[in-house]
């Protein structure tokens, strides 16, 4: 969020508890505490709805007024192997008072459909945290299944947790009774029996769910009035059972926001959103060529749906012919954009080439994922950047943006759109998963907030010969910007001959001349560094002589860990690049004001490489590689060596 809270605002992950009081209720007094944040993981088989019970939770928190902040895990297999430390799929939302930058460094409740899923998890579960389990699946086989020789429940190996063991498959089972279900189909609704449950025990609005449930199955109306009635049935149990003796309050966030109206989002539909307004803005169709892959997708799945805003999606065969129709479009006079993952970044990087020496707007969006090959498809990773930077043959500079939040991708769209239509260049735009399926509030902006992004496509001749004759040379450029005119085909005057080959300056007819080639290629390179991006903001409000320097996702990490570096007495200052190529123009001068600057990236340093051939600076390097996002507290401690080395 961009407003600002005290430096002890994410000062420890664990919930905070505040004002308490209670109420009657059939002569069973209810604690009610208050508390300012909470970090709840749900976690079960990947064919146990936590996906959907986490988002679900996620959507009436939105709707609550709290801040949030979601972490989605789960495995690449459709249907991964039921009851398997590999098959489990877990959803984790921080939400809070206040203003919050991540989805937590470990849950205060974790909620295990599972033995699986207690045994995935457990290690980041705090001692004295909440866990609810399924007592119904801690069966031999299960258990065995995962390598619990005796029990977990029985054993005392969670006696440092405050356990709460619930039969939520029977009580679901038993509350669907009367509705004529096999056994099967009444054991699907125990995520709902849970989500109810945590909806009780959170005082989280219902409404909205029940509403939902009756529109996803609007076309099976007896399975939609049994996953309401299990939801109400969880709810019921929470108020009812002793149990659970306390229940908890988290309050709006009030202060954390700016006034406006918002939303829930993820980070890939709001880069969906941002494109479709970027070709409104533009006054152009928006031409999506895409190849579904993980994470990817949501984009191909959402741009369909929006053709009245003059959007139109082209599912390719493959990678190549999904870039190869984008790039069609772009010359064409559309804004085209081809969406992807690493792995079809290396199929599309021959096509990539080409638009850098035709000199088209194309916008490549790259949800980067773990590599290489495969690697792991739904797990979160940075290691693209030099990949954008560099993946092609000879010289072909492109531009690369990269957001920083699930909802800086709408801006971070809007800005990537902005400099492939004004310089006439592709653009990378670098999100990755841990982003584009993470959620936070996002203001809806109004229409006159948004930039300008309307071209003047060429309309005639615009170069004299010697002898008068006005000619139109498709490679003559613009003085400020070097973007050359964006002629539409079919306008009388305008025919120009495209392709591969080298193009002679101004003319664009074939030239294999080595004094043009070399002219091309450095005002090639000269376009994309004179492109005009803010100068970088350091927040310093203590003078330090140590930098954190971030790009991407590790913003809401980094700035947490900040935060807590700050609250402790230490002087760290902070800054975050959104433009990786060309860099903002005073970040040499930046780098040069602090004597230690720390790079933390979700590779093995591919921004820290950069900047020490760049800027000769020593850079240093702080690294992981493992598929999940880092912690607060993990890069508070390494924040904290540094400052004291």
């Amino acid at each position: 969020m961009t407003s600002q809270v005290s430096s002890t605002a994410e000062q420890a992950d664990g919930a905070h508890v505040g004002e308490q009081r209670s109420f009657g209720d059939g002569g069973t007094d209810k604690e009610i505490r208050r508390l300012d944040r909470v970090i709840i993981r749900f976690a079960g088989d990947s064919g146990d709805g936590m996906q959907l019970t986490g988002d679900r939770f996620t959507s009436e928190t939105a709707s609550f007024g709290n801040d949030l902040s979601t972490l989605p895990n789960f495995p690449a297999e459709i249907r991964a192997p039921a009851g398997t430390l590999p098959g489990v799929s877990s959803f984790q939302l921080h939400f809070a008072d206040h203003d919050i930058l991540t989805p937590g460094d470990a849950p205060d409740v974790l909620v295990a459909m599972n033995p699986a899923a207690l045994k995935a998890n457990l290690a980041d579960v705090p001692h004295g945290a909440e866990i609810i389990v399924n007592t119904d699946e801690f069966t031999k086989r299960p258990m065995a299944k995962v390598g619990y020789a005796t029990s977990p429940l029985e054993d005392g190996s969670l006696e440092a947790y405050r356990v709460h063991p619930v039969p939520l498959t029977t009580l679901t089972i038993e509350a669907l009774k009367d509705f004529g279900l096999s056994r099967k189909e009444a054991e699907r609704s125990k995520n709902m029996f849970a989500l109810g449950l945590l909806s009780w025990m959170y005082h989280r609005p219902t409404e909205g769910t029940e509403k939902f449930l009756a529109a996803k199955f609007a076309k099976k109306p007896d399975i939609a009035k049994a996953n309401v009635a299990a939801f109400r049935a969880g709810w019921n149990f929470g108020e009812t059972t002793e149990d659970f003796a306390v229940s908890y309050e988290v309050a709006p966030a009030t202060t954390a926001f700016p006034t406006g109206t918002y939303r829930n989002i993820s980070g890939n539909l709001a880069l969906s959103y941002g494109l479709v307004a970027a070709g409104r803005q533009a006054d152009l169709p928006v031409y999506l060529g895409s190849y579904p892959i993980t994470p990817a997708s949501d984009i191909l799945h959402e741009l369909s749906k929006h053709k009245n805003f003059g959007v139109r999606t082209f599912q390719a065969e493959d990678e190549i012919a999904g870039i190869g129709a984008a790039l069609g479009a772009a010359f064409g006079g559309s804004l085209a954009v081809t969406t992807t993952s690493g792995p079809g970044v290396a199929l599309k990087s021959e096509t990539i080439g080409l638009a850098v020496s035709l000199e088209l707007p194309l916008l490549i969006v790259d949800i980067q994922r773990g590599g290489p090959s495969t690697g792991l498809p739904t797990k979160t990773e940075q290691a693209d950047l030099l990949q954008a930077m560099y993946g092609r043959n000879g010289e072909a500079p492109v531009p690369i943006v990269a957001p920083k939040t699930p909802a800086d991708c709408f801006d971070a769209a809007l800005d990537a759109a902005r400099i492939a239509l004004t310089y006439r260049t592709p653009v990378f735009l670098l999100s990755d998963g841990y982003l584009a399926n993470g959620s936070e509030p996002w203001r809806i902006p109004e229409v006159e907030e948004l930039p300008d992004l309307r071209v003047q496509f060429a309309t005639g001749p615009n170069h004299t010969l010697a002898d008068g004759t006005e000619v139109f040379w498709p490679y003559k450029r613009d003085e400020r910007t070097l973007a050359r005119p964006w002629a539409v085909p079919g306008t009388p005057g305008l025919e120009h001959r495209i392709g591969g080959i080298e193009k002679q300056d101004g003319t664009g007819n074939i030239s294999y001349d080595p004094a043009n080639h070399d002219f091309m290629v450095r005002t090639r390179q000269a376009k994309v560094a004179g492109i005009e991006v803010p100068d970088l903001e350091v927040d310093d409000p203590a003078d330090a002589d140590t930098l954190v320097l971030g790009w991407g996702s590790t913003y809401g990490p980094i700035t947490a860990a900040v935060r807590r570096v700050r609250g402790a007495g230490q002087r760290i200052a902070q800054a975050h690049l959104r433009h990786l190529n060309p860099f903002p123009k005073n970040l040499g001068e930046v780098l040069a004001r602090y004597d230690k600057v720390i790079v933390p990236e979700m590779n093995l340093g591919q921004l820290a490489t950069l900047l020490r051939a760049e800027f000769l600076v020593d850079a240093r390097s702080y690294n992981q590689v493992s598929g999940m996002p880092f912690k607060a507290q993990q890069l508070a401690e390494v924040f904290k060596e540094a400052i004291n080395d």
